[in-house]
């Protein structure tokens, strides 16, 4: 008798815990991305994404780096107020606001001499380091998912990485996630996966 209500008790415990999980879960992906001025980030307006950290360049922008079309995302080389802006579009319709581990497109807003778009996707790799970068342009279509990113939180508030792995677009795909970083290369500051970590934060334009 007293092993069955030691067993009745295990089982509620297990499915409290089993729920409680699930909430935080479900909690966490429909947390807010936050600006420096503590609003959730919103679709269709302009943000400036700039390093959380110093010494790290500044703010995100287009780069030239081969002299040649694409453009490339990257950052400028000093922590002065440059950068162009960027407009975040979430993956669910439904959605006004950019969520936590939520699935959207990304995109500059600003014009170019290249006839490519200026949305971010995962481009080739760098043959030197064999990181994935980041370029502007449009997606091939079809199951083509190199377009979408999501924000992650870090363990300091307001703070948050960028990533790849679009899984809220396609479950189902298994994807070789990565978190951007920096990669310096001639003078030039590129966007890349598969190495270092780039902490930033989000400033709305005035």
């Amino acid at each position: 008798m007293k092993l069955a209500s030691s067993s009745v008790l295990c089982l509620a415990w297990l499915l409290i815990t089993m729920m409680a999980t699930s909430s935080l879960s479900q909690s966490d992906d429909n947390a807010s991305v936050l600006d420096t001025n503590r609003r959730p980030l919103q679709r269709g307006l302009e943000y400036y994404i700039k390093p959380a950290i110093t010494d790290s360049g500044g703010r995100f922008t287009l780069i030239d780096r081969n002299n040649s079309c694409p453009l490339y995302v990257g950052q400028v080389n000093t922590d002065a107020g440059e950068g162009l802006p960027v407009i975040f579009t979430p993956y669910a319709g439904e959605d006004n606001i950019v969520k936590v581990n939520r699935d959207f497109k990304v995109v500059f807003s600003a014009g170019t001499i290249c006839v490519q778009s200026t949305e971010w996707k995962v481009g080739e790799r760098d043959t030197t380091s064999g990181r994935r970068l980041i370029v502007t342009g449009g997606t091939n279509g079809g199951r083509d998912y190199s377009n979408y990113f999501r924000i992650v939180e870090t363990q300091s508030e307001g703070i948050y990485n960028i990533q790849w792995c679009p899984t809220e677009v396609c479950p189902t795909c298994r994807f070789d996630c990565g978190t951007i970083g920096g990669l310096r290369e001639n003078g030039k500051i590129l966007g890349a996966l598969d190495g270092n970590v780039l902490p930033v934060v989000f400033e709305r334009r005035a």
